[in-house]
């Protein structure tokens, strides 16, 4: 969990092991460019041996039209994995909130520079923070997983825990703010945990319905739906980690591995948020994110702004605080890296990453499982699925290529 959400804040996708690329199973791509099409395949595989990858699937689109996709590798031993399975769409959700916010300062029922306090007064601090600072993160509220040892612990403790709101807010607003709202930028579920209760209060709706309304029916997202259980609808791609070795105590040099494919996701978000997805709807959110398909063009703007670029730093006793820089810089919900907009999902054995490149429409969309040794030796792993789209960014766009990882 930790690993995913440093990885959420940096961006930075390295390491991980060998699978199988026999188990491959594709969907028809007629009007596909074959020679593209097999040049990123060469990365796929390429990618899933360096990074030690139980499965892959990827689908990338350009200008709407598909160029391929592919699913290689295992979900479980034995079952291949295939461009149908469902999975966890973690913080590609982030970006589905924020576009709700920006549809509804579109319609006029909020504004950005409301104050939480407007609907929920009673969460401290409310009277300092907008929902605008909510979505771009940079209300100064805590997170309440990265620095919290006793939210880690007592997750890990129990993967299956069904966790509320209000404890998971009482892990982070009752303390003071760590900067005054809009000066500074940390990465903090907190912010969308609240912002997903003010928008309800505002409209009178339900998250879920809200979601379902404004985002995922005009996107066309008939594969996505909100998790109110650990279930992921089948077919399911099955993941595995081993990062809860250290919280076990697991001697060093003991072989540790297990499946945490229903691993309750009940802390990452606000409700209505929790989703399970598959590869065509993250793709298509890609683009109709990206492309700011739902938003007006000042609201996307916003969405993708790089006003932080230059305006955030690291700061004493924040883990999540840092500068927004080329390769990491957060608008509202989206992440631009170079030209590129995305979001990169990591936790509980699997990751993700959609991504848009606006000048040429390209679209790609991934997901990624991992094998044993793509663990280290306290059970941390990494985003190899942000390296993969990296090198298949480059690949299709070379001119407008994804920025490396700084070191």
């Amino acid at each position: 969990m930790l690993t995913r959400l440093l990885a959420a804040l940096s961006a930075v996708a390295l390491i991980a092991s060998c699978a199988p690329a026999a188990n491959r199973s594709e969907s028809p791509t007629p009007s596909a460019d074959t020679s593209r099409s097999d040049a990123v395949m060469r990365i796929v595989d390429d990618v899933m041996k360096q990074e030690h990858l139980k499965a892959v699937i990827i689908r990338v689109t350009e200008n709407g039209r598909e160029l391929l996709t592919r699913a290689s590798g295992e979900s479980m031993t034995g079952v291949p994995a295939t461009p149908a399975m469902h999975f966890r769409n973690g913080a590609v959700a982030i970006s589905y909130v924020s576009t709700l916010l920006l549809r509804l300062v579109d319609q006029g029922k909020v504004s950005l520079d409301d104050k939480l306090s407007t609907w929920l007064p009673d969460v401290p601090h409310s009277d300092q923070v907008t929902l605008g600072q909510l979505a771009q993160m940079t209300s100064g509220y805590h997170d309440y997983v990265i620095g919290n040892t006793e939210f880690i612990d007592a997750s890990y403790q129990d993967p299956f825990r069904q966790w509320e709101p209000e404890q998971l807010l009482g892990f982070a607003t009752s303390k003071p703010l760590l900067y005054e709202p809009g000066t500074n930028w940390n990465y903090a579920h907190t912010n969308y945990v609240l912002l997903g209760r003010a928008l309800e209060k505002a409209t009178g709706e339900q998250m879920p319905k809200l979601l379902d309304d404004e985002v995922l029916e005009p996107l066309g997202l008939t594969n996505t739906a909100n998790s109110f259980t650990p279930e992921i609808p089948a077919p399911a791609l099955h993941a595995y980690t081993s990062e809860r070795r250290e919280t076990l105590q697991i001697p060093s040099g003991t072989p540790f591995y297990e499946e945490s494919t229903f691993w309750n996701p009940s802390w990452t978000i606000t409700d209505g948020a929790i989703q399970t997805t598959n590869i065509y709807d993250m793709e298509a959110s890609a683009a109709g994110i990206g492309s700011g398909k739902l938003l007006s063009k000042k609201s996307h703007e916003l969405m993708v702004s790089r006003d932080l670029l230059g305006k955030t730093h690291a700061q004493p006793g924040c883990a999540t605080c840092g500068p927004m820089t080329d390769f990491y810089t957060y608008g509202m919900g989206i992440v631009t890296s170079g030209d590129w907009l995305l979001q990169n999902p990591l936790f509980s054995g699997e990751a993700g990453v959609m991504a848009y490149l606006p000048s040429k429409k390209i679209a790609i969309a991934i997901a990624v499982t991992y094998l044993p040794e793509a663990f280290d030796e306290q059970g941390n792993y990494v985003n190899a699925a942000d390296t993969l789209f990296r090198r298949v960014g480059a690949e299709l766009a070379p001119d407008d290529a994804p920025p490396t990882p700084p070191r």
